[in-house]
């Protein structure tokens, strides 16, 4: 796990990164990695879901996060600028997907971030935590987060992604494009506006159909983790929520003894997105008390 390639700014203008990096995640496969805001301020790492992009961050990488906080944001293996094998043993493996995560880390100098996981970032973070453990984070931020998936029932799953998986999935590129318009207008509660919503189509329409058929595959459940946590969480989710049911964050409260809850009344899976002041301000004092 090396850093192979790294752009520093020393003029980084608001909104702008302020160094690029491609590093060496798990099994060599690159990453490709930002760095935005304030250095010396306190760490955040900013996790992705499913068929997404680091691009979904823009409200926090551009705005008074960014101020304080060192944040770091990247896209998952077979996502976004990131590498993109199409052999799904590179995604099924717990353990790569635990040392991304592990690299990210270390080579951005991140000092006990905090991380935020949206929606299968979920178990990017349980993989991390089990294979790594907890002493080299502050805190959790589970964002209408995934900890278990368990085919073929799908345990709190909701329509707006069970509906559409098989098309996303599959080899027929116009029944892509349609499953994942249809997801992506489950993803929140109101419609999103032009320029989001077509540019979060952009980039899902970038992650290879494979990659998003290895993901769905795994067998995860993520209660062995949350169980024995030590360090803070907070469960961000959206009562109106149809990717990830509300009863997925009510079962991670039931299971983790350090989970708070923070629930948005007419949100759905996007927060971040739908009510980012209200989530960069609950974001920042839940930082501030984890640290």
């Amino acid at each position: 796990m090396e850093r192979s390639l790294t752009l520093e700014s020393a003029t980084a203008k608001p909104g702008e990164p302020i160094a690029v990096h491609e590093v060496r995640g798990g099994g060599g496969l690159r990453l490709h990695v930002r760095e935005w805001g304030n250095r010396h301020g306190p760490s955040l790492l900013l996790i992705h879901g499913w068929s997404q992009s680091q691009l979904c961050w823009g409200r926090q990488t551009s705005g008074p996060l960014a101020q304080k906080y060192h944040i770091v944001t990247f896209d998952n293996r077979g996502h976004g600028m990131s590498e993109k094998p199409l052999d799904a043993d590179r995604y099924l493996d717990a353990q790569l997907w635990a040392d991304d995560v592990a690299a990210v880390i270390e080579q951005t100098g991140l000092d006990r971030p905090v991380l935020v996981a949206w929606s299968y970032g979920g178990f990017v973070v349980s993989d991390y935590v089990r294979a790594h453990g907890e002493q080299a984070i502050a805190g959790i931020d589970l964002v209408g987060a995934a900890v278990m998936l368990k085919p073929p029932q799908f345990d709190h799953i909701g329509p707006g992604l069970l509906n559409n998986a098989t098309d996303a999935c599959g080899p027929d590129l116009p029944a892509n494009i349609a499953a994942m318009q249809r997801f992506l207008e489950a993803c929140s509660a109101r419609p999103l506006s032009l320029g989001d919503w077509s540019t979060a189509l952009c980039w899902n329409m970038v992650v290879p159909a494979e990659v998003r058929g290895a993901l769905f595959s795994r067998e995860i459940d993520a209660d062995d983790v949350l169980s024995k946590l030590s360090v803070p969480v907070l469960v961000t989710h959206g009562r109106a929520d149809a990717i990830v049911l509300p009863s997925m964050a009510e079962h991670v409260l039931d299971v983790c003894d350090t989970a708070e809850a923070s629930w948005y009344d007419g949100v759905g899976h996007m927060p971040f997105l739908e009510d980012p002041v209200r989530f960069d301000r609950e974001l920042a004092e839940f930082a501030a008390r984890a640290n």
